[in-house]
């Protein structure tokens, strides 16, 4: 998940009181960063898989479900930074929301200065060193860059290091088509010789993989071109190989 074309780092902002969502998005925008404030406070994770966020705010009394509850389900497949902002400031739920995940905390009132200082310390121990969070996503399927492995809902695919390297490759490139030879040259780029018919045998069984998460449609063949991610009306040949 790289920085925006413009250059900004995201935020999703999941604050459900409008008036202090918006001074806070209009200030960290002044900041520099593109803010994404939640709509759907139903469903928190999937406002978090569309907008890929590189850091989290996040409030504890919220609609539905607490925040608590949304950070442990974002800790499923990611580890982008949490911070929590919320009223309920007290040790008890401070201790409670670092037990569930959350990197830092801001008690409501704060100083605009404060959070901004928090989620600018927050993005640089994060991202200082590299410049993309651990979770990819291509149509709700997330792709888990530190865990090596697949996520759609509440489901974990592990894959091996080949597999991982082959669907990393897949998407890096969503609905482009990667050629059998530069698949092959990923691999042999990580010191890992791959001919064609390991590469085959390697494709087939990550497919049978994926069926089990429901998702055996999600690599596509393009017949005498290669591979690519596509959904399932994207598919023009219904390849398998």
């Amino acid at each position: 998940m790289n920085v925006t074309e413009s250059g900004k780092y995201r935020i999703l902002l999941v604050e459900d009181d409008g008036v202090i969502a918006e001074h806070i998005k209009n200030y960290l925008e002044k900041w520099g960063y593109a803010v994404v404030c939640a709509k759907d406070f139903r469903n928190v994770l999937q406002e978090f898989v569309m907008t890929a966020p590189h850091i989290v705010l996040l409030d504890i009394g919220l609609p539905f479900y607490n925040g608590y509850y949304w950070c442990g389900k974002i800790r499923e497949v990611s580890q982008v930074p949490i911070l929590f902002v919320s009223s309920a400031g007290d040790n008890m739920n401070i201790v409670m929301a670092v037990n569930m995940g959350g990197d830092d905390f801001v008690t409501k009132p704060f100083e605009p200065e404060i959070l901004g200082a928090k989620v600018q310390a927050l993005i640089r121990r994060t991202y200082a060193f590299r410049g993309q969070t651990s979770v990819m996503e291509y149509h709700g399927i997330l792709l888990d860059l530190s865990g090596m492995s697949i996520v759609t809902e509440n489901k974990r695919l592990e894959l091996t290091k080949n597999e991982f390297r082959i669907v990393q490759l897949l998407f890096e490139n969503p609905e482009k088509t990667i050629s059998r030879e530069a698949i092959m040259k990923r691999l042999w780029d990580n010191d890992c010789f791959v001919d064609d018919n390991t590469l085959t045998v390697n494709m087939n069984r990550l497919r049978k993989k994926l069926e089990t998460l429901g998702a055996g449609e999600l690599i596509h063949t393009r017949r005498g071109m290669g591979y690519c991610l596509a959904t399932e009306e994207e598919d023009t040949d219904g390849g398998k190989v």
